[in-house]
């Protein structure tokens, strides 16, 4: 990353290098002139100006995204970041341990159905684990 890039094209690169080329090319085929803003939003703030900052490595941030998707039962957004998560160089007994310890701090019942995300997202990867995952973000 250099000093001259915007934060939406510093945004582009780590959300391509976070969620994968397939992913992201979806993301942009589904997006329409009500949806522009947003993705322009998330690219900009999520991608460009939190997930780039030096402070946390993006393994813990997948960590502590995926305890907030837990939190808040976004399972939608849980599967997609669990591709994100080994992506960013988390094992599968690391991301059984981040949901191990979400049951105690979000709830039994919110992990329980991460668990069933996890294990559908990483079977799918132990079939296929040049899989990028196609579900268009949010």
């Amino acid at each position: 990353m250099t000093p001259d890039e915007s934060a939406h094209e510093r945004g582009m690169k780590v959300r391509r290098e976070v969620l994968g080329d397939e992913h992201v090319d979806a993301a942009i085929e589904h997006t329409s002139a009500f949806t522009a803003d947003f993705q322009d939003f998330i690219t900009r703030y999520a991608w460009g100006e939190i997930w780039t900052r030096p402070g946390l490595d993006r393994r813990t941030r997948s960590c502590i995204t995926l305890t907030a998707l837990v939190a808040l039962g976004k399972l939608d957004e849980l599967e997609m970041h669990v591709r994100a998560a080994l992506r960013n160089g988390l094992t599968r007994d690391e991301i059984k341990e981040v949901l191990l310890h979400s049951a105690i701090y979000c709830g039994v019942p919110a992990a329980n159905s991460a668990f069933a995300v996890a294990q559908r997202v990483l079977a799918n990867h132990n079939e296929h684990p040049e899989a990028k995952g196609n579900m268009p973000e949010r």
